[in-house]
């Protein structure tokens, strides 16, 4: 199967071989592969727990995941139910859904799909204009509504119409 020289950077499709998923990770929990960039809709991930690793319970994500077994055995539990995880057997959990995972003797690899969140935007527009709340006469902020400055005692409202602080 053809890969891309750079899984997940990539603009375009994107095929792993089973060389690339059944790659053995680093440590208890190893993300082989992760989609990546941006203007993706999707998130997904190759996910490598070693032999006997016990996620413990996951609350559950405020978005629904796909689970795919690729490779090894492991266990899902959901509600004190344990339900048997094989190459092959695929799991829908919704919204919030409680749930963990424990990998067999062989290890378990999977895959993981749900809805991207693009981040919060870093700018978000311009800081409050303040100038409103600077005293004209010593340059102090003032506190909302006050008519004298705290610091200078300088009268902040004026009685002409247009005057003052502005």
């Amino acid at each position: 199967m053809p890969t891309n020289p750079q899984p997940g950077h990539a603009p375009g499709p994107v095929l792993l071989g089973p060389h690339e998923t059944g790659a053995p990770g680093r440590g208890p929990v190893s993300v082989v592969w992760a989609l990546r960039g941006r203007g993706r809709d999707l998130d997904a991930a190759v996910v490598r727990l070693a032999p006997g690793t016990d996620l413990g319970e996951d609350a559950g994500a405020g978005h629904g995941l796909l689970l795919t077994v690729l490779a090894g055995e492991g266990e899902l539990r959901l509600a004190g139910t344990r339900f048997p995880l094989a190459p092959g057997a695929l799991a829908w959990l919704p919204a919030r859904t409680p749930h963990a995972l424990r990998a067999g003797a062989r290890g378990l690899t999977y895959t993981t799909a749900h809805r991207h969140r693009p981040p919060a935007p870093a700018d978000l527009g311009d800081p409050a204009c303040l100038l409103a709340h600077v005293c004209p006469h010593c340059d102090h902020l003032t506190p909302d509504g006050a008519r004298f400055c705290p610091h200078c005692g300088h009268p902040l409202w004026e009685t002409t119409p247009g005057a003052g602080a502005g």
